[in-house]
């Protein structure tokens, strides 16, 4: 067999005609930088969201840093952060000359675990940094609510979470500002790098407009010391496109999550673990056993792509070596690292694939504990 673990051209063939003429309709527009579509995506995503304001910007990365910045945190402050999470997380806060201060994962979920948020707060804290992990959203109301306590912000990475719900509500407005990704192999994905923010709060959205634009809102009048990260056009027009089938598409990874839950259901290792508040939005279906690296060289070798998200966790990067976190400071988000295998998924993935493929772990594990 051969099933890749996710297929981007097939999701521009499925859409071919409904891009191209997107493509050609900024083209023909002759603006380039910023401007009406840029705007229309903004309006519709914040839609979408049940956000008040939408603003893009280049990636999401530049989200995250244009969120803090915004919230005027910086050096000499500390921003929670999840101990499990890619380390674009971590590096915007380092980016603005902050301290992340990381916090373990539920060992369910994966994701932060709000009990042990408070234990990590000092009177540096000026934020909490959520991340909705694999597509599947963090436990927001106890976040929320040691924030409120605290007098803290949330920011939100939500860069792997366009659709998911908590609580029946989508994922774009519960926190002061929500940072999203639309890196190509996203649930709403570009065809290159681009990225938004979501919020509520209009004094937000406002200066991280002026920040994207070099700090300014008027040509050639700057404000503020501002940045370059617009949001492309022609990725706005593409975006507006793939948002209308989000949904969709979302629903088919749905689907395929049920296959491999039901069928590895008896196999010898950790499911993803749902709680009954949680609408992912399966980015990722990601499993976790002892074995990880024996059956990921199995399903390579068969044809079937996978991937480790992630390898190494922040506190074990080179980077964050001055903050001289002992290599067992963190056990769960470490021993996550060493265990967990993401299956193939996407929209453009077959049932029938995914029914191969989970039937292919099924065998391979109960031949290696055997």
């Amino acid at each position: 067999m051969t099933i890749p673990f996710l297929d981007l051209r097939a999701a521009y063939l499925e859409l071919k005609s409904e891009i191209d003429a997107a493509v050609a309709r900024v083209l023909d527009g002759g603006w380039y930088v910023l401007g009406p579509e840029v705007e229309a995506f903004e309006a519709e995503f914040a839609a979408y969201c049940g956000a008040a304001h939408a603003v893009g910007v280049a990636n999401g990365l530049d989200a995250l840093k244009l969120a803090l910045r915004a919230l005027n945190i910086g050096p000499g402050d500390e921003v929670i952060v999840p101990s499990n999470t890619y380390v674009a997380t971590w590096l915007a806060v380092t980016q603005r000359g902050a301290t992340p201060v990381p916090v373990e994962p539920d060992a369910r979920t994966y994701n932060i675990d709000p009990d042990r948020i408070a234990a990590s707060l000092t009177p540096r804290t000026r934020a909490i940094l959520p991340v909705h992990l694999y597509g599947q959203p963090a436990d927001l109301d106890p976040i929320l609510a040691i924030a409120r306590r605290h007098g803290l912000a949330v920011v939100e990475d939500a860069a792997q979470a366009h659709g998911a719900r908590y609580r029946g509500r989508r994922i774009g407005s519960h926190g002061d500002v929500v940072c999203w990704s639309f890196y190509p192999s996203k649930n709403l994905g570009a065809f290159g790098d681009a990225g938004a923010i979501t919020t509520n709060r209009a004094d937000l959205a406002d200066r991280i407009r002026v920040l994207r634009n070099y700090g300014s809102r008027e040509k050639y009048v700057n404000e503020v010391v501002g940045v370059n990260s617009r949001l492309d056009p022609l990725q706005a027009a593409v975006l507006r496109v793939k948002l209308q089938h989000l949904d969709d598409w979302n629903a088919r990874r749905r689907t395929i999550a049920a296959v491999y839950t039901d069928g590895l259901r008896d196999a010898p290792l950790a499911l993803p673990h749902v709680p009954d508040w949680a609408e992912p939005a399966w980015h990722l279906y990601v499993i976790k056993t002892t074995n990880r690296d024996a059956l990921q060289k199995r399903l390579t070798n068969a044809g079937v792509g996978t991937s480790i998200h992630y390898p190494i966790p922040p506190h074990k990067q080179k980077v964050y070596a001055d903050l001289r976190l002992a290599p067992d400071a963190l056990p769960i988000a470490s021993q996550l690292a060493d265990e967990v295998l993401s299956l193939p998924m996407g929209p453009h993935l077959e049932p029938a694939q995914a029914k191969e493929v989970s039937d292919l772990v099924a065998t391979v594990l109960s031949k290696i504990d055997a």
